[in-house]
């Protein structure tokens, strides 16, 4: 017969061991990352509504893909109209909108929506790795969105959707282009590290200034990746000619020259002309609506 003391003690052990194990689990939940997936993350984009077709016709023109149907909804916790719909490219998606009313602050600010797997978990991850919380979580017509910002003025929306999405993987990733000073560089690049799970695969102090528009220079140019897709940080003086700074995201094509001619032929301009640098050709449009991206073409690619 078990002894009292002995039953005592195996209960327990048992318990503790519970605990711990739920203490384990419940630590690599929050290691794990909340990204769910280049392909779910949008570049936004904010044109005028008269422009939004205009616009959408030529981004899928030159990158292919196609758009969503257009849907007139409320996107803010506060109240206002817009246009909206996600434009799916092989090179990636962009979530459009053409606002009705005036634009809410800080909406029209934030450079990307990132699909998270738990939003709850997601905000509480920003904010220990040193983001704030500008937006508080709200909810919009299919899930919840919350606006975050990282040291150096970055903001980022978050989003969930009630029901997971299901999207097809891209043919490249696109880059995510930020612009930042050396003050704020540091604590970006570790905050945006800790809450991503990614990893700097390039750290170059003496990138070739023609790449900011400054080719009798140099600048640091960090490029990441993780989950979330990649990132390109453009360390400057803030001394930049136009239309460098502007464009938020950098698209990855197999030939430059024809997206050139696809984009033109649909109504783009081309604000830099084609260039070589780092292992890339590369140029900047402008869409109908204003809408400014950085397209290359890697040379081992042509």
């Amino acid at each position: 017969m078990t002894s009292p003391s002995f039953r005592s003690k195996f209960f327990f052990t048992a318990a503790a061991a519970t605990l711990l194990a739920a203490s384990i689990t419940q630590l690599h939940a929050a290691e794990r990352g909340v990204a769910v997936g280049a392909q779910y993350d949008t570049t936004h984009v904010y044109v005028p509504v008269v422009d939004v077709d205009a616009f959408a016709n030529s981004l899928v023109a030159t990158f292919g893909g196609a758009s969503t149907k257009q849907i007139v909804t409320t996107v803010t916790p506060t109240q206002s109209r817009t246009t909206s719909q996600l434009i799916q490219t092989p090179v990636g998606p962009v979530s459009l909108f053409g606002f009705k009313t005036p634009i809410p602050y800080p909406f029209g600010l934030e450079r990307t929506g990132y699909l998270v797997t738990d939003m709850d978990e997601a905000i509480r991850q920003a904010k220990n790795a040193g983001a704030s919380v500008i937006v508080d979580t709200f909810p919009d017509p299919i899930g919840r969105d919350a606006v975050i910002q990282w040291p150096g003025g970055i903001n980022m929306q978050l989003y969930w959707h009630t029901d997971a999405p299901h999207y097809a993987g891209l043919e490249t990733v696109p880059e995510n282009r930020v612009y930042i000073s050396k003050d704020s560089v540091d604590a970006f690049i570790h905050g945006f590290l800790k809450f991503s799970h990614g990893e700097i695969v390039l750290d170059n102090r003496q990138a070739p200034g023609v790449e900011i528009g400054r080719p009798n220079d140099t600048y640091r140019r960090i490029r990441i990746t993780s989950d979330f897709g990649n990132m390109s940080v453009l360390v400057t003086d803030g001394h930049l000619p136009y239309p460098y700074g502007y464009e938020a995201t950098g698209y990855e094509v197999k030939d430059l020259s024809a997206t050139i001619a696809k984009a033109t032929a649909s109504g783009a301009a081309v604000l830099v002309q084609p260039y070589q640098s780092d292992k890339r050709q590369v140029a900047i449009l402008r869409f109908p609506g204003g809408y400014i991206a950085e397209v290359h073409t890697p040379f081992a690619s042509q």
